[in-house]
């Protein structure tokens, strides 16, 4: 199916403080629950800009992942090429052609309740980006990982401009921490193949 109009029935979700010492054995768990039975090509696609403090979760995570030279999944939107509004559709066209039916592990930041900054929210379904800022963006992803950096509820474009990188980053690294358990946990049967990373220049606006 394509990954542009694919979304899961289900909406199983789970929430956890970021700074919570289980969140990544706990939230992996779950997530690894909720992957296909039969092994697949794997995709994580961490969405937002290096542009803006708060929506560079995704970006920074991506860029982490990419350290951690990850088995089984290929990853796209990292500081230096990220994946935003701008590039969003090229690349869902791209990650359709280089990886048919593929598994997609979303991530993205997003704004919340006061008491709800600070977690991290696992949710099976599509990602839908942009919801924020009131974007008509795609839906992505089977899967999604989003990350509450900051309140919504009032002017959000510039409450993300001014959100606290040191949340950012801290919440960054444990998603990050969170996906590399969940690709441990997969089968060495499936190994990602070489793919060719290519650069979408369009800048966000």
């Amino acid at each position: 199916m394509n990954l542009k109009s694919r979304l899961s029935q289900k909406n199983e979700t789970i929430r956890m403080l970021h700074t919570d010492k289980d969140l990544i054995p706990s939230m992996s768990e779950h997530i690894s629950s909720w992957l296909p039975s039969i092994p697949k090509e794997y995709v994580v696609v961490c969405v937002g800009t290096d542009r803006s403090t708060g929506d560079s979760l995704g970006p920074l995570t991506g860029t982490y992942l990419m350290d951690k030279k990850l088995r089984h999944m290929t990853v796209y939107g990292t500081l230096h090429d990220p994946v935003h509004a701008t590039n969003l559709e090229d690349y869902i066209k791209l990650i359709n052609k280089q990886h048919k039916n593929a598994f997609i592990i979303a991530v993205d930041a997003c704004l919340g309740k006061t008491s709800s900054v600070g977690q991290v929210i696992a949710c099976e379904g599509a990602l839908q980006p942009g919801a924020a800022l009131n974007k008509p963006l795609p839906p992505v992803g089977d899967v999604h990982i989003t990350g509450v950096v900051n309140i919504s509820g009032f002017m959000e474009y510039s409450v993300l401009q001014n959100t606290r990188l040191s949340i950012v980053v801290e919440m960054a690294k444990k998603i990050a921490n969170v996906v590399d358990a969940i690709d441990q946990k997969l089968t060495s049967s499936y190994v990602t193949p070489a793919v060719l990373m290519p650069s979408i220049k369009k800048e966000p606006i």
